[in-house]
């Protein structure tokens, strides 16, 4: 067994050296590769990085896109090193890819969906939005899906298609929200000191913008009452805490103003030969 050992090692021993000699060199590239893309994916996020400067919704995908180029470029040589002929793997690839593309067919969508909401931008990582139902403040933007945080502290992973091919609010690009704050007064009310509470609460309210100015009108004829409105702007820092506050203002100062606000009522008109045969039996409580 020996003997047959060295006699395969004298035969062969240039190729196993050489062929060694691949293998290692093609570890280290590969081990180099992987160092260097963590060090690219450091320096893009690092806070000294010029590209801080960019919108933060592309950080992630730079990021990525960077470490990848760097496994490309690492496979490439180790290709070159075990003689593979790139002009063959290119054509051998780009018939792979096509494959992939069909079978995988909604991840690209999600991608092309990814690609196009970073170039046009309908919003940025840290906007509180609302798109196809899924509601959240953006925490990041990556080839395959939008990750919301919900303000009830959930985590939310959206793939990009449903994001892209629906309708986008954004709550937070235009910097300032208008509320509608509505209350209902008795008919028997006057509509004119209705309002007029309504004009005193926004020229107190100091959170509310003077442009636009506010505006108090009748938003309704309803059922059971004269519904009012008051319409104002605030900036988004202070929206929810002026809606719950104006809420209750409101609510308030209608009943000092002697108004009433009414519960929803209905007047039944009973015929007369219909009334005088109708009696309660106090007992049942059953109609005869």
């Amino acid at each position: 067994m020996k003997d047959k050992l060295l006699a395969f090692w004298q035969s062969h021993s240039e190729t196993i050296i050489t062929l060694g000699y691949k293998v290692i060199l093609a570890l280290v590239i590969l081990i180099a590769s992987g160092v260097i893309a963590r060090a690219v994916k450091r320096a893009v996020n690092g806070s000294k990085s010029p590209l801080n400067k960019l919108d933060k919704t592309l950080l992630p995908i730079i990021s990525r896109l960077s470490s990848y180029l760097v496994y490309i470029i690492g496979s490439l040589f180790i290709l070159d090193i075990f003689g593979v002929n790139t002009a063959s793997l290119v054509a051998l690839m780009a018939a792979a890819g096509l494959a992939i593309g069909l079978a995988l067919k909604s991840t690209l969508s999600n991608i092309a969906a990814g690609i196009m909401l970073l170039i046009l931008r309908p919003f940025k990582v840290g906007d509180f939005i609302d798109a196809s139902g899924t509601s959240g403040t953006v925490s990041e933007i990556n080839l395959f899906t939008t990750i919301f945080k919900t303000t009830d502290g959930l985590y939310i992973a959206s793939p990009n298609g449903k994001v892209w091919g629906g309708n986008i609010k954004n709550f937070t690009r235009n910097g300032k929200r208008r509320m509608d704050i509505v209350v209902g007064i008795s008919y028997a009310d006057s509509i004119d000191d209705g309002l007029n509470v309504l004009k005193q609460i926004a020229s107190s309210e100091g959170r509310l913008l003077a442009e636009p100015a506010p505006k108090v009108m009748v938003v309704s004829i309803a059922e059971s009452s004269v519904n009012l409105q008051l319409r104002a702007w605030t900036v988004n820092g202070d929206y929810w805490q002026t809606v719950w506050d104006l809420n209750k203002r409101v609510k308030e100062s209608i009943e000092q103003a002697g108004l009433t606000i009414p519960f929803p009522q209905r007047t039944l008109h009973l015929p007369e030969s219909l009334a005088t045969s109708v009696t309660i039996n106090k007992d049942t409580a059953k109609v005869d």
